[in-house]
């Protein structure tokens, strides 16, 4: 169940870096400030979200919810729509792609809020004074 997580996340982690070089050393006298600045913002989020990718997945082979796979999967479809609206935009000028990159904000959104309540579901509060189950 993690594997394909894992592998993915790390795919992820790799293409993020050598786009990021592409883009550093190969775009950069071809494109405009501002599209040169959007494919570097498309770059820093791949990455982080590769980073995410692999948390879910390590955490999966520890605990196997599925908010950690969900998470994970989250992650890798926010790549897509997020980093890759921008790479296309940045490099082609078509800004009608712009549409897709908050759908990849949101996928993103989502896979941090359920590797939360998957971390929450893995490791329940003790009995604290601040325990959910006290308050209610």
């Amino acid at each position: 169940m993690a594997r394909p997580i894992l592998m993915s996340g790390a795919l992820m982690a790799l293409l993020g870096v050598a786009i990021g070089a592409f883009g550093a050393h190969g775009l950069k006298p071809f494109l405009s400030e501002q599209m040169l600045a959007a494919f570097e913002t498309g770059v820093r989020y791949h990455l982080i979200h590769a980073l995410g990718m692999l948390s879910a997945g390590l955490s999966l082979v520890s605990v196997p919810l599925r908010q950690f796979r969900w998470a994970g999967w989250a992650f890798f479809l926010g790549i897509v729509l997020f980093s890759g609206s921008l790479y296309v935009m940045s490099i082609s000028g078509v800004r009608g792609l712009g549409i897709v990159t908050p759908f990849g904000g949101l996928c993103f959104i989502i896979g941090w809020g359920l590797l939360g309540r998957g971390y929450w579901k893995a490791f329940p509060p003790k009995n604290t004074p601040f325990s959910p189950s006290d308050s209610q």
